[in-house]
């Protein structure tokens, strides 16, 4: 089993998994803030997993910064991702303190620039330079649905986990550290939802991204390949019964 085959070469299953799991939840299908973050989040990731055997990464680590820094002005809640961002250098590359100012700095340059322009058009006020910040528990309707959903999101995600657990010690170096950072990203995006929780499943979405990543390993190393096939079909026949036979999107 060649483990490293879906970290070095390109396969259509991470984004068709993505696909899968973006169409269990209604929410995950509208255009909305946390939606484009993800898409950010794929060019922070693309980024870190670059800066593994870079000798001078200062650009592309201040960029990442810079990224999460968007991110969290497009969707304040991903501010929590910063811990993340730190985890992630400390994992990928050896400590060196001005990388990880670096990476602050490129954080803080969207709310510098929005700081000045406040500055420069009225009166200085901090509650209109910092955004509202609160911590709650979502609180979401039960239904068979919602259970339906959550079983073809978690089960396909141990299975992957199981499948990468079984190889770690046959993959590269580079290959584990990705690995890694994936599950640093599911802790982290766990805690977004908590932050300006609402009553929907919107700010969930953000931990697609990492899911749909174990969910392909799930679907690309499986030993039985009649696994696959069943969940991938279970799922499209979930999705359809949900548009139309249930609440639909």
């Amino acid at each position: 089993m060649n483990t490293q085959r879906m970290m070095n070469r390109s396969t259509y299953f991470p984004g068709m998994a993505y696909l899968l799991i973006t169409s269990l939840i209604p929410e995950w299908n509208f255009f909305s803030a946390p939606l484009i973050v993800n898409t950010i989040l794929v060019f922070v990731l693309s980024g870190l997993f670059q800066i593994y055997n870079k000798q001078n990464a200062k650009g592309a680590i201040y960029n990442i910064g810079l990224s999460l820094g968007i991110s969290s002005f497009i969707f304040f809640p991903s501010i929590t991702f910063i811990a993340w961002i730190l985890l992630a250098l400390m994992v990928m590359r050896p400590f060196r303190l001005n990388e990880w100012v670096l990476c602050m700095l490129g954080a803080t340059t969207p709310f510098y620039f929005y700081a000045v322009y406040l500055f420069i058009s009225g009166p200085w006020v901090w509650e209109t330079f910092w955004p509202y910040f609160s911590m709650s528990l979502p609180s979401v309707k039960q239904s068979a649905w919602l259970a339906g959903s959550a079983f073809l999101l978690v089960v396909p995600f141990l299975a992957g986990a199981y499948f990468i657990q079984n190889s770690l010690r046959r993959m590269l170096i580079h290959v584990r550290k990705g690995w890694s950072l994936l599950l640093l990203y599911v802790l982290g995006a766990i805690f977004v939802p908590f932050v300006k929780s609402a009553d929907t499943f919107e700010n969930w979405v953000i931990a697609a991204i990492p899911f749909a990543a174990f969910h392909a390993s799930a679907y690309l190393y499986s030993v039985f390949r009649i696994f696959p096939l069943l969940l991938f079909w279970l799922t499209v026949a979930f999705v359809l019964a949900y548009q139309y036979a249930g609440p639909g999107w």
